[in-house]
């Protein structure tokens, strides 16, 4: 059973990612798989109760990978990290089949939660670079996370999740949001920028008024 979801982890590869050439190539040069498959041994030990050297095994792969997967996380078939470097995925985590993550990604908590405290990700859903999925919520089967999306809340089946915080912009291939545009995503460099601006200006005004009176007292002084 282990060898054949070894094989179908290879196999996704192929299908997801046009740059594999051979399965040698494959097995020997991808992170996300070499931490997929040290996972998969590490979550094995951890079932068993032999949390210790779930974890060595863990964070050994951590090393070489530059991925962090909690040896407690529930992961299914088929599951593809692209590039893969930066992602981290926590303890009571679920993943279900056929899921893509990019490089970047979180599956964490906020914090707050006790128990059941990381995100369940349903079959085919797709998060991509940098997002971060937080809390004890449920993206549903066939969604999209948006690169560099914060999602704080539930994501029904079949949406696209863009922005921070992260909302649903498609669902059922409908667009429920026609005004979403880009550009519309929150800037707090550009808001901050232009608050001390504002700042500036108020200042200069408050300068300007100092000196003109200062120039009036001199001339009555003259005078």
């Amino acid at each position: 059973m282990m060898f054949k979801t070894f094989k179908e982890d290879v196999e996704v590869i192929f299908e997801q990612d046009p740059a594999a050439r051979s399965y040698f190539e494959v097995v020997l040069t991808y992170s996300g798989l070499h931490a997929i498959w040290a996972h998969r041994i590490a979550h094995a030990f951890y079932k068993r109760k032999f949390y210790f050297i779930a974890r060595v095994i863990s964070q050994v792969s951590r090393f070489f990978t530059g991925i962090e997967i909690h040896p407690g996380a529930k992961i299914g078939r088929r599951f593809f990290i692209d590039h893969g470097m930066g992602v981290v995925i926590g303890e009571t985590c679920e993943i279900g089949d056929n899921v893509t993550v990019f490089q970047g990604v979180t599956l964490g908590g906020t914090g707050k939660e006790k128990g059941k405290r990381h995100p369940t990700i349903k079959d085919n859903a797709l998060i991509a670079t940098g997002a971060k999925v937080l809390g004890s919520i449920t993206v549903g089967e066939n969604s999209k996370i948006g690169a560099g999306s914060v999602v704080l809340k539930e994501v029904p089946p079949n949406s696209t999740v863009v922005g921070v915080p992260g909302r649903v912009v498609i669902q059922n291939g409908k667009r429920i949001n026609k005004d979403f545009n880009h550009c519309d995503l929150p800037d707090p460099i550009a808001d901050r920028l232009s608050e001390m601006q504002n700042e500036i200006n108020r200042l200069q005004h408050h300068l300007d008024e100092l000196e003109d009176e200062g120039s009036k007292l001199n001339d009555h002084s003259v005078i």
